[in-house]
Parts: structure tokens; sequence; C-alpha cells
């Protein structure tokens, strides 16, 4: 089964991760890169890179091939990341349970908000900042701005979470962006309510495509959604992993041993049915899957993962 490297090819063509010998150049093989201070592969922290772009691309500590093969995950051999995805799975999984049922920090707000415009746009500001690990909402909660006042908040040094959308160097540009798209929809209710007749399925995928905002990519556009329709705002439910140039991406091929997108779809799909779950959670349970363990995203959740889930997917599995 052919193997992936942190930028999404073959190792084999990859002028940079492949060996030294398969990358050789009129017959002089290429210097080896020294592995960064700090690299996974010289003390198991992370080291980045930043690709065509501008993703920051992190190495996560893997574990050694023990052997390990399954066909939900063919690009898996050791039984250690399987059991991290397993474990990230069920985070993910109590995560969105946590949104429909007690949301912590500023979701409550959202998830109570008696003006819609007004919960809608708190729930973009979290997505779009993201809340940190040390202090969840305080950053969000010191920069926001109520919808009805018109303006943007200012986010000079604000403190951004490891999902974070925001790019200091666009300063306003994305907010801007997102209020000139709620009004040509006739407010933020309108656009992300969209037809009567939609399913939640066909909601959830109009409404990726149109909020493809300058600055606004796959990560944020696909958060917010899960978590309007988890809060139960909007009838919002995912059906793919809507892949793109993410790192939820990168993991995703990285897992699922395939980099073409028409199959890695095809694969994240079948790893949901098989594993009995919605592919909501496969989200952000890619993510952090594919990051140092002091990078994850938390989203500002206290869940705790279910014992029972988590052994049930183990077993899906085969640990």
């Amino acid at each position: 089964m052919p193997e992936f490297c942190r930028h999404g090819r073959f190792v084999q063509n990859c002028r940079i991760c492949s060996p030294p010998a398969e990358r050789a150049v009129g017959g002089q093989p290429s210097r080896s890169p020294s592995p960064a201070r700090g690299s996974a592969g010289a003390s198991g922290s992370s080291s980045a890179s930043r690709s065509r772009g501008g993703l920051v691309v992190r190495r996560a500590a893997r574990s050694a091939d023990d052997g390990y093969a399954h066909a939900l995950v063919p690009g898996l051999k050791a039984s250690g990341d399987a059991q991290r995805l397993v474990d990230e799975l069920a985070f993910a999984a109590a995560r969105l349970d946590e949104l429909a049922v007690d949301p912590p920090g500023l979701y409550a707000e959202v998830a109570g908000a008696a003006d819609h415009e007004e919960g809608t746009w708190l729930a973009f500001l979290i997505t779009y900042l993201d809340p940190t690990v040390e202090a969840p909402f305080a950053a969000i909660h010191a920069v926001r701005t109520p919808w009805a006042a018109d303006g943007l908040p200012d986010l000079d040094g604000a403190a951004r979470g490891p999902r974070s959308s925001h790019d200091p160097a666009r300063g306003g540009q994305t907010l801007a962006a997102y209020r000139a798209w709620a009004a040509r929809h006739g407010g933020q209710a309108a656009g992300f309510t969209g037809e009567a007749s939609w399913s939640s399925q066909r909601r959830f995928d109009r409404l990726f495509e149109r909020l493809a905002l300058p600055g606004f990519g796959r990560a944020g556009r696909y958060e917010l959604l899960v978590a309007l329709g988890a809060l139960g705002l909007y009838d919002l439910c995912p059906t793919a992993l809507r892949v793109e140039d993410d790192a939820t991406t990168l993991a995703a091929k990285r897992v699922l041993g395939i980099g073409d997108r028409v199959n890695l779809e095809r694969r994240a799909a079948a790893l949901a049915d098989g594993l009995e779950i919605d592919i909501a959670p496969l989200d952000l349970a890619l993510f952090n899957w594919g990051q140092p363990q002091g990078e994850r995203a938390t989203m500002g959740s206290r869940a705790q993962p279910d014992p029972a889930l988590r052994d049930r997917l183990a077993a899906a599995l085969g640990l």
C-alpha cells in the first residue's frame, strides 16, 4: 500500500521526504534534509513547514510499524496510530453531543440566543478565532461585537486557537466579506436557512460552497456548519468530509492511504459506515490525529469520551 508524506504526495515522489536514492537528480542523490530541531523524528515534538497556499504542515509523532492492518484504515501500519484515531473519534463525538445537550462557554449563548442574527454571529466569531486551549473563550469574549452594531471586532493581537481561520495579515477582510455575504442573502438567518425545501444534507452542502469567502477555508466552514447544526440553530448535517487542502485532509490521506479526492471521500464515508458513526466527528478527529499532543484542538469542550463508544470503535478496527 503506498505511503503518503506530510505534503500529501507519494513518499517516493516527494523531493523532500523520499529516500535519497529515489530522488537522485542527474545521477547524484540529493542531500537528505537534517531533522529539524524538536521534530517528531528527533524528540517526539512537532516541526512545522509551510507548503503551497500558506498551509502550515506539522509532523506528529507516529507509532512504530507493528504489522497492524485493517481494511477501513489502509494507511495505518501501527496499532498505536489506530488507537489514537479511536481516542480522537470518541472525543469528537462526545464534543458534538455536548454542544447539543450542555454547550460550554460562549456556545451556551449561541444556543440560547433569542436573536438568531446575534447567535449566528457569535458562532462565526468562535469558529473564526477558535477557542484556545488555556483560556478557551477569553479572547473571543474580549473582542466580540454585536451584530447589530455593524462594526467589525478589532482582532489585532487576539489569541487564536489551533484551528483559527484568522490571518493577521488580512486584518478584517474576512469578517467584512462575511457581513457582505449575509447582506446579500437578507441576513444570516436567511442565508443559513436557504430554501425551505432543502434537506439538512443539501443545506450543509450548499452553504459549504457559498461560504467559500476569502480567508475562510475548509476547516472554518466545516466546523461552523457542524457546530450550528449541533447547537440546533439550523438544520444542517454533513454526509461527506468535503476534503480540500488543509490539515484534516492531509491526515485523512495518511489514515485512508489514498491521495485523490474522489476516492478519499469514498473511503472516509466507508470508515464512518464501518464504525457506525456519523461522518461529522471525522473532521475534528482527523485534525487532532495529525497534530502533536500539545497542539490538539479542544474547541473549549469539557466532554469526556464515552468508554463504551471507545471500546466499540476499537473493536471495529480490530484493536
